[in-house]
């Protein structure tokens, strides 16, 4: 990509992210965004088909860098403490542009998105689960379960919260590792 191109975006970013501060996505349209970032309604939809796809976009990059920033995403099968440390450690620098991108409608789609990415994370490392739906669930129960556990609680204290949630997700992985044996 080259600079100009960079900067059209950025600039194009910058906007949105001011605008969406302020309102609700629903409420933003193509033409203010144009004029907030100061380029015509062309050059907008010369990188983007509209603001969904532009919000769309943002919050994908801000999910896959959540997961660029966890050192060992394998550990969500294996020690889900550890996990659960670093996954919401990997959210607190950019708690601010989150609660920006995944406002007021937009609320639920942060939690799917990250379940999504990190399932497909896993099962791009361990393809022979994909169609386990014991596995499924499993995945499924630690990553939301994690997350919901996390929001609805922190006002607790966020290391008491992370610790509690590990300690929780490791009694279900020993009990499913259990059952597993039986």
């Amino acid at each position: 990509m080259d600079l100009r191109t960079k900067k059209t975006e950025k600039t194009i970013t910058d906007a949105f992210l001011s605008l969406r501060a302020r309102k609700p996505l629903e409420k933003i349209t193509v033409r203010e965004l144009c004029t907030q970032a100061q380029i015509n309604r062309s050059t907008f939809y010369d990188h983007y088909r509209d603001v969904y796809d532009l919000a769309d976009r943002l919050e994908d990059a801000a999910v896959q860098e959540i997961l660029d920033s966890i050192a060992h995403p394998e550990t969500l099968l294996h020690d889900t403490a550890r996990f659960t440390r670093e996954l919401f450690a990997a959210f607190a620098p950019r708690e601010e542009l989150l609660n920006v991108l995944f406002s007021g409608s937009r609320r639920g789609l942060m939690s799917a998105k990250i379940a999504a990415a990190l399932q497909e994370l896993v099962y791009a490392r361990y393809p022979q689960y994909r169609d386990d739906l014991e596995f499924r669930i499993a995945l499924s129960f630690r990553i939301y379960g994690g997350y919901y556990a996390y929001a609805e609680n922190r006002r607790y204290g966020e290391d008491r919260v992370i610790e509690a949630i590990g300690r929780r997700l490791r009694a279900v992985d020993e009990a499913l590792h259990r059952e597993d044996a039986a």
